[in-house]
């Protein structure tokens, strides 16, 4: 799979303007455009409402440019990336916004400028044409586009079918950004497994058609260390306590996790930030077949633990757990695992929010704040201590699958909680998929959460 590069264009004097243009800013655009333009708006109606898009006619029948509207307050707060739903629309050509915007506003709309331009072809015969866009005055470029290049990797990785995105193809995806980007990569692959380990990763996995493996990359030799473990479960049947059909049909999204940490690891490397980074994704599918894992059965985890299994279809959890305990054998300034895990997250906060899980005032504060500027939508939730008792289910340290349905999201992240160790440390239960197409956002595989991380770790790790 050859990852997409986002780029803006070369500063091309003859890019056509895109004017952005909010709805109590109207009646002074009109006034300073050309007559004949002043008057074309007015006949079309053009309001300057959220998501409108007008052309402008030149000479000789030919493009002028165009105009998006911002809408007022109200509107935009009820989205993100507002001129991409315009921009989506725009004849082929290249265009340079002008806009009142400025600031993280404005990074935001470039941003989601260029996450228009996404498309996923691989199985397309022909690739769509498209607008592209000259980097706005003021805004940072090149971290724009590592911003979309870790998105872009994303979005591939979780829109791609689990017949051509098993662990194998996830393993080669690992192993190709760091060759991309100088890192190193490594993989403990079936009974190997055993041998070294990591016995929740086997269990889970050796059912499916390709090996379960534990895959490794490492960057950096200078700064403070990060570890990223994102859940690289490549289909999820639900095991033997087999998934519904409908349940069943978006699990090729099941590594979204992976997918999400990847993309960040990604704009990490790109942006070449002072720091150790550790990825670690346990990579597997959930499968049925006489060596499949069972209901009732109690599991010992890397870290001695025992865990017993009252659900298959709770996988997730038991990969991470052994991926989680081999990152606390090692110091670590921030570990940060993500994965789909729970509905129980879809059902509080819907599809669009990336929930968070820290014992970190502080943490949770740059996060949130690193949402807030990035468009990327974070809700901190609570490891709530009394629900503690809920994964001890007596006959084995842990449960893997509480009874009764309550608080599904916050016992899963205090079951991943219990192989952390001591680090400082933040999980995210998100999504990983776009229900329906959006500005910058077409249905599919989507990221969540890893811009918020980008904008903490700055101030998180001092760098």
């Amino acid at each position: 799979m050859t990852p997409q590069t986002p780029r803006f264009a070369a500063n091309d004097a003859d890019a056509l303007p895109l004017f952005a243009v909010p709805e109590d800013g109207l009646e002074a655009f009109l006034a300073a455009r050309p007559a004949e333009q002043g008057a074309w708006l007015r006949s079309t109606g053009f309001a300057a409402g959220l998501g409108e898009l007008a052309l402008l006619p030149g000479d000789g029948g030919g493009l002028a440019g165009a105009v998006a509207g911002l809408g007022d307050a109200a509107a935009q707060a009820r989205g993100r990336f507002h001129l991409a739903g315009a921009a989506a629309r725009l004849p082929q050509g290249t265009y340079r916004l002008d806009s009142p915007l400025t600031g993280p506003a404005l990074e935001a709309e470039a941003l989601g400028l260029l996450l228009s331009t996404y498309r996923f072809d691989r199985y397309r015969a022909q690739a769509p044409v498209q607008a592209g866009f000259v980097a706005p005055a003021g805004v940072n470029a090149t971290r724009v586009e590592a911003l979309a290049a870790g998105e872009f990797l994303t979005r591939d990785l979780i829109n791609t079918p689990a017949a051509d995105m098993g662990p194998e193809a996830l393993e080669d995806a690992v192993f190709a950004l760091a060759a991309r980007h100088g890192a190193t990569a490594s993989a403990v692959r079936g009974d190997d497994l055993l041998a070294q380990n990591f016995p929740l990763i086997h269990a889970v996995g050796r059912a499916g058609p390709q090996a379960p493996r534990l895959l490794e990359m490492t960057w950096g030799d200078a700064g403070p260390r990060l570890t990223l473990v994102g859940k690289g479960v490549c289909f999820d049947t639900g095991g033997l306590n087999i998934k519904p059909g409908a349940s069943m049909g978006l699990m090729k999204k099941d590594m979204g996790g992976a997918a999400t940490v990847l993309g960040l690891a990604e704009t990490i490397m790109a942006l070449n930030l002072p720091l150790r980074l550790r990825v670690l994704i346990p990579a597997v599918e959930n499968s049925v077949a006489s060596t499949s894992f069972r209901p009732q059965d109690i599991l010992t985890a890397r870290n001695g633990l025992t865990v017993e299994v009252n659900n298959t279809d709770a996988e997730g959890r038991l990969v991470l757990a052994d991926a989680l305990a081999l990152a606390a054998e090692a110091d670590s300034d921030l570990l940060i695992s993500m994965a789909t895990l729970t509905g129980a997250a879809r059902v509080a906060v819907g599809p669009d929010i990336a929930p968070f899980y820290t014992d970190d005032g502080g943490l949770a504060d740059e996060i949130a704040a690193g949402g807030a500027a990035g468009a990327d939508p974070v809700w901190r939730m609570p490891f709530h201590a009394p629900y503690e008792k809920m994964i001890e289910p007596g006959i084995a340290d842990l449960d893997n699958a509480p009874a009764g349905g309550f608080a599904g999201s916050i016992t899963a992240a205090l079951f991943l909680r219990r192989f952390a160790g001591g680090a400082r440390y933040a999980h995210f239960d998100i999504y990983g998929w776009q229900p329906a197409d959006a500005p910058a956002r077409p249905k599919g595989g989507v990221g969540q959460g890893a811009r918020a991380l980008l904008g903490a770790l700055p101030q998180v790790l001092g760098l």
